[in-house]
Parts: structure tokens; C-alpha cells; sequence
């Protein structure tokens, strides 16, 4: 269908309602996000051309996790469907919304799953068919914890009626995407504007995952040296090494870097390497000498103590506390 043809269409058309699954814990950010650029393309239209309604499994208020009350109706099965659902991010538990994405599956309603939410299917569905995604951070566990050769670091992946996406900041380009087709060219660029986003990308685009994405914060050389730290994080560069990679002497790498960061660049890939580490630590279930030898520590007891100096707590009491988190309990 033409652009042109679909906008007339809306035109005539009742609102297109989009149902927004939370669940407690939910991500207030990713759901701000939606209601946002959808509140904001009626205004830009000056008619209501999209609605949304919050759906769970657990009706009446819902808060989120940073405090975000919603009121939700009952996601009651095989009832009630909008024409597409937004699964929000979180601590989005797969056996409350996954049986409502499937009866939508059976109607061909698109279901878009964001960030955790994402993450779950991944899990709950072993190899799903088609490209997935989901945020970078997911990503990175995911590929060292399975094998999921479908998986990419894209915004989103659409398969089998399935969008899985990035989430958290990419939410409102993603929902931009999903309203364009009632939306003329110059509209989607008007609203883009409007939300001030410097651009609106493809779903196809590579999710930016690390320091040396932010390529507008430092120069040219500071950017190389940390993607080049980026890039070895399993097999650690020398010093000698990377200044000859960077173009750039030891003396001049030291002084860009306590310019920039009051660091040593030797001090500095430790604590990314450090920074790696708690990711494992805390989002699998690896064993210690495994996450060593993967960020470049070699041995446990070379990851434990980089761990303690780091963050001030050993690598044992760090997955300890992750797992009362992943239990419903308060931090420690």
C-alpha cells in the first residue's frame, strides 16, 4: 500500500490502538516513551489517529519500577485485542503476556517486545525463527551464556509477526517506525523534529554498545584507543601495542587520557575489562574462571581482586546479591 493511500485510509479510519502490556516492575521510561511520540503524532495531526490502552495480567494500578503508577485493564485471553501490542520492558515475566502474543500471532496482529521483554522470549523460546535483537547489554550475555545464532545488535528484528527491539532510548524512533505507514514522508520528519531527535534510524541500524560509540564526546584519537580496548577485551593489548595501532605515542596516549578521563590508559582497560566482568558476573551463570579468562584476567583470583578494586565487593558476593534481586528481595 502506498504511503499516500494509507494516510488517506487513516484519515477515514477509527484510531489505530496499540495495547501496552506492563507488568509490575515495569520500564516507566519505555512506556513514557510510547504514549509520548503517540500523543505527540495526534497533536502533529490534529486528530486522534492513534490510541493505546494498558493491558495486564494483574488489572487495576501497576507501578513501575521507578515509582510510574498505571491503571490497566485485564488482558483477558483471546479477548479484546488491539491492532498491535507493546510489550514494555522491565522485569517483564514471558508467562504473563507471551500466551496473549500468540493468540495475536493466530490473528496476524504484530506484537512488538522491548528490551527485557525481548530478552525473555529469547530465553522462553529457545531458537525462535528469524533475526531477533534486543538491547545491546542482553546481547552480550546471551551469546556467552547459548547459542542463539539468529541474534543480532540491531534496533529491532521483525519475524513471524514478532518485532523484538532495543528498547530504552531507541523506543520512540522504534514507535515512529511503527506509525509511519499513516504517516506521510514529511510528517515522520516533522515529528522527529518535534521529539528532537537528530535522526530517525532504520530498524536495521547497529545498536551503539560501547564507549567508543559516543565518537561526538572525544577526539578522533581517544576514540581509536578505546575501541581498539573494546575489541581485545578477552586477549588485553600491551601499551606498546596499542599506541602503535592508534597511531599515537606512549607519552602523548597518557597525557590525551588524564586529560579526558584523569586516568591512566593501562587503569582505564582494566576497569573496562572490570566493567565486563560484572555484566557476566551478574547476568549469568558461568563459572568464575570462565568470566576470567573471557574479560582477560586469566585466573579467578586476577578477577576478583580487579572486581573488589572496582566495584568493592568480590565477584561470589556480587552474583550473591543478584540472585536475592532476581528473587523479588531488596538489595543488599
Amino acid at each position: 500500500m502506498s504511503t499516500a493511500r494509507a494516510v488517506q485510509q487513516g484519515a477515514d479510519a477509527s484510531p489505530h490502538v496499540f495495547e501496552l502490556f506492563v507488568s509490575k516492575g515495569f520500564c516507566g521510561f519505555e512506556l513514557a516513551a510510547v504514549t509520548h511520540v503517540l500523543r505527540s503524532a495526534n497533536a502533529l495531526m490534529t486528530r486522534e489517529l492513534f490510541g493505546w490502552r494498558y493491558v495486564s495480567t494483574e488489572p487495576g494500578l501497576v507501578s513501575g519500577k521507578d515509582g510510574m503508577l498505571v491503571r490497566a485493564e485485564p488482558a483477558i485471553p483471546d479477548h479484546g485485542f488491539g491492532d498491535a501490542m507493546i510489550v514494555i520492558g522491565g522485569k517483564a515475566q514471558a508467562e504473563k503476556w507471551m500466551p496473549r502474543m500468540r493468540a495475536m500471532q493466530r490473528r496476524n496482529l504484530p506484537v512488538v517486545l522491548l528490551s527485557d521483554a525481548a530478552t525473555a522470549y529469547i530465553r522462553e523460546a529457545k531458537s525462535p525463527p528469524g533475526k531477533l535483537t534486543t538491547h545491546w547489554r542482553d546481547v552480550f550475555t546471551l551469546q556467552e551464556t547459548g547459542y542463539f545464532p539468529n541474534l543480532t545488535s540491531r534496533f529491532a528484528e521483525r519475524s513471524d509477526g514478532i518485532v523484538t527491539a532495543a528498547g530504552s532510548s531507541a523506543t520512540a524512533e522504534l514507535v515512529i517506525g511503527l506509525i509511519a505507514p499513516w504517516m506521510t514522508s514529511t510528517q515522520v520528519a516533522e515529528l522527529g523534529n518535534q521529539l528532537l531527535l537528530h535522526t530517525i534510524r532504520k530498524a536495521n541500524a547497529e545498536q551503539p554498545k560501547d564507549i567508543a560509540d559516543n565518537a561526538g564526546l572525544f577526539d578522533a584519537r581517544v576514540t581509536e584507543a578505546i575501541r581498539l580496548m573494546e575489541n581485545s577485551i578477552a586477549e588485553p593489548m600491551s601499551m606498546a601495542e596499542l599506541t602503535d595501532q592508534a597511531g599515537l605515542s606512549t607519552r602523548h596516549l597518557e597525557r590525551v587520557f588524564r586529560k579526558v578521563f584523569n586516568d591512566t590508559p593501562a587503569k582505564f582497560y582494566k576497569r573496562l575489562r572490570a566493567r565486563k566482568a560484572r555484566a557476566m558476573i551478574e547476568e549469568t551463570l558461568m563459572p568464575m574462571v570462565e568470566i576470567a579468562v573471557a574479560t582477560g584476567f586469566g585466573s579467578s583470583d586476577t578477577l576478583a581482586r580487579a572486581v573488589r578494586e572496582e566495584y568493592g565487593v568480590t565477584p561470589s558476593k556480587m552474583r550473591a546479591r543478584r540472585k536475592i534481586n532476581l528473587l523479588g528481595q531488596p538489595d543488599l
